[in-house]
C-alpha cells in the first residue's frame, strides 16, 4: 500500500502551451528529494483534460522514467468512456506505472450501478492495480460508500480518493469495513490532516506541488497519532490549501510553481493565467508556508 503525501503533480508548460519536459524531470527530482511519498501523473491538476493521448502517455512514461522506481508512480487514466479509461490504463500499464487513478466518470452522471460496472470492466481488463476517484464537485456525480463498498471486493481495485471535503463522508467510508489492504486518501488538502488522524493512508495533493517537505511531514506526523504536531505543522499550510482554489485548479498553483522559479507560466485553454488581482494573495500562503522569501 502506497502512504503519504502523494502529489497531484501539475505538467509544466512554455508559453505556447507545449510540454516543458525540462522542467518536468526537474520538479521529479525535486519532489524525490523533499520527502514525497508518490507522484500522481496527468490526473487533475496536471490537465489531463486538455493533453492528447500521447501527450499523456509521454508525460507518465517521462516521469517513471525519471523516477527510476526510487517512488512509486501512479497515473491519471479516467475517463467518461469505459472503453478509453481501459485504453489509457493499458497504456499506463505498459510504460510501467505502479498503479492508475482513475477519476468517476463525468458530464454523462452514470448512477451507482454504472459506476460499479465500469470500475468493475476496467479492473477486469487491465492487470494493474486501480484506484478509484471521487470528485463530485468537478464531476457532477458521486460515488456512495455503498459503491465504494462493493468496489473494495472486486479484484484489482486497492484504493479510492475521495476529495468531496467532507469530514462526514471520511467517517462513513472508515465504517464500511472495508478490506485491511484497501487504500483511502484525501483528495481534499484542507481536510487531509484530519481524515488521516481518523484513519486514512494518505492525502493526493494540489498544496504538495508548492511544498512537499511539510505535507509529506503533516502525513507522517498524522499516520503516528501525533494530532497536536500535525496541527502545528498544517496551520503553515492552511492558507495554501485555500488559496490555491481562488481560480480553479491548477491556475493558482501553475502560477505559484513560476513564481517560484521552478516552471514556466504556460496552461492551456480554456484555462488561462491568474488574474493579477490575486497574486498577492497567493504569494501571502506561499510566505506562510516558508516556501518563499
Amino acid at each position: 500500500m502506497i502512504k503519504g503525501s502523494l502529489v497531484a503533480l501539475i505538467t509544466p508548460m512554455s508559453a505556447d502551451g507545449s510540454v516543458d519536459y525540462a522542467s518536468l524531470d526537474a520538479l521529479v527530482e525535486w519532489h524525490i528529494a523533499e520527502g514525497t511519498d508518490a507522484i500522481v501523473a496527468v490526473g487533475t491538476t496536471g490537465e489531463s483534460a486538455t493533453l492528447d493521448v500521447e501527450e499523456h502517455i509521454e508525460v507518465v512514461r517521462r516521469v517513471i522514467a525519471k523516477v527510476a522506481k526510487r517512488i512509486p508512480v501512479i497515473a491519471g487514466t479516467g475517463a467518461n468512456s469505459t472503453v478509453e479509461a481501459i485504453e489509457l490504463t493499458e497504456a499506463a500499464r505498459k510504460v510501467g506505472a505502479d498503479a492508475a487513478l482513475l477519476v468517476t466518470p463525468y458530464y454523462n452522471k452514470p448512477p451507482q450501478e454504472g459506476l460499479y460496472r465500469h470500475y468493475r470492466r476496467i479492473a477486469e481488463s487491465v492487470e494493474l492495480p486501480l484506484i478509484l476517484y471521487n470528485v463530485p464537485g468537478r464531476t457532477g456525480v458521486d460515488m456512495l460508500p455503498a459503491t465504494v463498498g462493493r468496489l473494495a471486493q472486486v479484484p484489482g481495485i486497492v484504493g479510492l480518493k475521495e476529495a468531496k471535503g467532507d469530514l462526514g463522508r471520511v467517517r462513513d467510508l472508515l465504517a464500511l469495513g472495508l478490506p485491511e489492504s484497501f487504500a483511502l486518501y484525501s483528495g481534499d488538502d484542507a481536510t487531509a490532516r484530519e481524515s488521516i488522524l481518523l484513519g486514512f493512508h494518505g492525502d493526493i495533493s494540489v498544496t504538495a506541488n508548492v511544498a512537499p517537505k511539510l505535507m509529506h511531514e503533516v502525513c507522517v506526523a498524522a499516520a503516528a497519532g501525533d494530532a497536536a504536531k500535525a496541527a502545528q505543522l498544517d496551520e503553515k499550510l492552511a492558507l495554501l490549501h485555500s488559496d490555491l482554489f481562488i481560480e480553479p485548479n491548477p491556475i493558482p498553483v501553475k502560477w505559484a510553481l513560476h513564481r517560484m522559479g521552478r516552471i514556466p507560466e504556460g496552461i492551456r485553454l480554456p484555462l488561462v493565467p491568474l488574474e493579477s488581482s490575486s497574486y498577492s494573495r497567493v504569494e501571502t500562503a506561499l510566505r506562510a508556508a516558508g516556501v518563499l522569501s
